[in-house]
């Protein structure tokens, strides 16, 4: 009887090879990065006499760059070659990373997350598109598996080695730890063949502009958290509001626009990329609060907290591929609903289960996981879908701009509202166990240290357990508004997102 299955696909090339183990472990940089740094914040603060908008200008100069210049970046790997480009951004985000693990001030660690940030956006699209020119076409979609794998198993991985190292070493070897594998992927960079797309061309005024909104608006959210809505809080956001306005003016005159603006009269590209800015926006804040949570103000180790949200990475990294064959199979429509209700119940569930415990944890972490599990492949699938093959490049690169951008614009918005909750909490807490008056007012000047708070002279022995149960207050407040944001964009999946048109996404998409 003959044998009626497809035949197995040959072994890989020696430059497909090399390919796909530099873009793994280049790669892994920026998503090591994205992953560990949360852990770290605690000891941070500690250090360098943080506050919060400190805190956020750590995570969020970092994602600023990243998220602004990333599609600039790609064009630019385009233009003048994706091998060379690559090696670029390693080389600026292996220097980036020594300076961050150098630092002796606040401002310098900031300084060098924000080259770690310029770095990343030249080498993070550098990965797929060279898999892309290099792997034929027969081995791509596997090349593309393997890569997505391991961008998984180092995301799951991330956290828990970042918390380890800042444990029993020092937070500033999360940043070391990242020379070996520079130096690794500059080595064997030199063995993958360059390759170019003729024609390409990066937006760098539309790149300047946009850079300079999200810079606005975050900085305007962030000033506004430490001392209130001044006169240049209000400049901030004019300004911000003058650049994006720039913006859309240049993408209606280039040839080469970053945002093709006829995209936008896309309704599914629209609505994929609304439920993008939504459960991004509300799963990055509380990414970034929750360890600080368990660490400051429930007695977590950094490695207990950096491993509290491993069911959302396993589940992650365990069902992506089964719901995604189903999105192919059945539209993503419904599961793109369900999806971030589901990750919105599962930011509900830690926001108010916040014991000392793993028991605690590990019930909203699970929803949460199960949740963005049924929402990243046919995310992907959806934004790939709605636009021509041509455009599906494009579209991925501004649906990835988008939820990086959704993460820094809401750390700072929900930051504001973290700290505003935490000082309204602070008196009620103190007043409970006895602090007079001056030392209630005392500590509510402080909130901006979140859990690093210091207590005055005269403070009651509960003092300390006080202002840990306002943060976990302030917490739950902003876990809460995250998962309601994150429900509103389960809505705009269902309503603006229609059946997919079966094209293929690419894995990784919004890795």
């Amino acid at each position: 009887m003959a044998d009626s299955a497809a035949p197995r696909p040959g072994p890989l090339t020696a430059d497909e090879r090399w390919t796909l183990t530099v873009t793994v472990l280049g790669s892994s940089l920026a998503f090591l990065d994205g992953t560990v740094v949360n852990v770290a914040l605690n000891a941070v603060q500690r250090d360098l006499d943080a506050t919060a908008s400190g805190v956020q200008w750590v995570v969020g100069a970092y994602a600023l760059l990243l998220a602004a210049l990333t599609l600039a970046g790609g064009a630019l790997g385009d233009a003048l070659g994706r091998r060379r480009v690559y090696g670029w951004g390693v080389s600026i985000f292996a220097l980036a990373s020594l300076a961050c693990g150098l630092a002796p001030t606040l401002g310098a660690l900031i300084a060098a997350r924000a080259a770690q940030g310029v770095g990343a956006a030249l080498l993070v699209p550098g990965s797929l598109a060279m898999i892309g020119a290099v792997f034929s076409e027969a081995s791509r979609g596997r090349g593309v598996g393997l890569w997505s794998a391991a961008s998984s198993v180092t995301t799951l991985l991330g956290p828990l080695v970042g918390g380890l190292l800042v444990d029993n070493v020092s937070w500033r070897w999360v940043f070391f730890i990242n020379l070996p594998l520079a130096a690794l992927t500059l080595l064997w960079l030199r063995r993958v063949p360059e390759t170019r797309a003729p024609g390409a061309q990066p937006d760098w005024p539309g790149a300047l502009a946009v850079t300079a909104g999200l810079g606005g608006l975050s900085a305007g959210l962030i000033r506004a958290g430490e001392t209130g809505w001044d006169g240049l809080v209000w400049g901030l956001l004019v300004g911000a509001g003058l650049a994006f306005a720039a913006f859309i003016w240049r993408e209606a005159r280039t040839p080469w626009p970053m945002l093709p603006l006829a995209l936008l009269q896309n309704r599914v590209f629209v609505g994929t990329n609304l439920l993008t800015l939504l459960l991004y926006g509300a799963l990055g804040a509380v990414s970034l609060y929750l360890p600080m949570l368990l660490i400051g103000a429930r007695g977590f180790s950094a490695a207990a907290a950096g491993a509290a949200l491993l069911p959302l990475s396993l589940l992650l990294a365990g069902l992506s591929g089964p719901v995604g064959a189903l999105a192919d199979r059945h539209g993503p429509r419904l599961l793109l609903t369900l999806g971030p209700v589901l990750a919105g119940s599962g930011l509900a569930l830690l926001g108010l289960g916040l014991g000392a415990s793993w028991a605690a944890i590990l019930p909203g972490a699970a929803v949460l996981g199960l949740g963005m599990a049924l929402t990243v492949a046919p995310l992907s699938s959806a934004v790939m879908g709605s636009v021509p093959r041509e455009q599906s490049g494009v579209a991925s690169g501004v649906n990835n701009a988008v939820a990086r951008a959704a993460s820094l614009l809401a750390v700072a918005a929900l930051g504001l509202l973290l700290v505003g909750s935490y000082r309204a909490a602070l008196g009620p807490q103190l007043e409970a166990v006895g602090a007079s008056v001056p030392v209630q007012r005392a500590v509510q000047a402080q909130a901006t240290r979140l859990t690093e708070v210091r207590l005055p002279a005269g403070a009651p022995a509960r003092a300390q357990a006080a202002t840990d149960a306002a943060f976990a207050d302030a917490f739950r407040t902003l876990a809460l508004v995250g998962a309601a944001l994150s429900v509103l964009g389960g809505v705009a999946g269902w309503v603006l997102v229609r059946p997919a048109s079966g094209k293929t996404p690419a894995p990784g998409a919004l890795a």
